[in-house]
């Protein structure tokens, strides 16, 4: 299944959780310089997605059955990895930094394999201004493994 959102955030991020998670973003484990340098951030039951603007996200997520075919890189300025586990069977997609709602999605209650890939992210000139980057965004239930960056976007 796909579904499209575009919304207003902060901060350059938004974040994808778990309903029932305690949405901990502000922990030293979660925004560390290596999450920073490839744009995901994760700790238990919460991912934040790092984006090019400050505020403005155009981004699809593909819920699928099973881990995807590897993605063609040329495609993309950035691509990397991580895990979730959603024991609520809620996902959430939440603005930063009040974590209101901008799309719910009812998942099986399993461990996910989360794959943000970026586009387009040299299209952004004014980091306040709407542009042309965009995150595709993969979600398939795998055991957890820890963050991989695929292709690493040089800023």
């Amino acid at each position: 299944m796909n579904y499209q959102f575009q919304f207003r955030t902060w901060y350059s991020q938004f974040y994808i959780a778990d309903k029932n998670s305690s949405h901990t973003t502000d922990s030293n484990n979660f925004w560390t310089d290596e999450a920073h340098e490839c744009r995901l951030a994760i700790e238990e039951g919460i991912i934040g997605v790092g984006i090019e603007t400050y505020s403005y996200v155009n981004a699809e997520i593909n819920l699928l059955s099973t881990r995807p075919v590897e993605v063609t890189l040329a495609l993309y300025d950035n691509i990397v990895e991580g895990s979730i586990e959603i024991k609520s069977g809620v996902l959430q997609i939440l603005d930063c930094p009040d974590s209101n709602v901008m799309l719910e999605l009812t998942v099986k209650p399993a461990s996910y394999r989360i794959r943000v890939c970026a586009s387009k992210l040299d299209s952004v000139v004014d980091e306040d201004e709407a542009a042309d980057d965009f995150y595709s965004i993969d979600i398939w239930p795998e055991q957890y493994s820890l963050r991989r960056i695929i292709k690493q976007y040089a800023s």
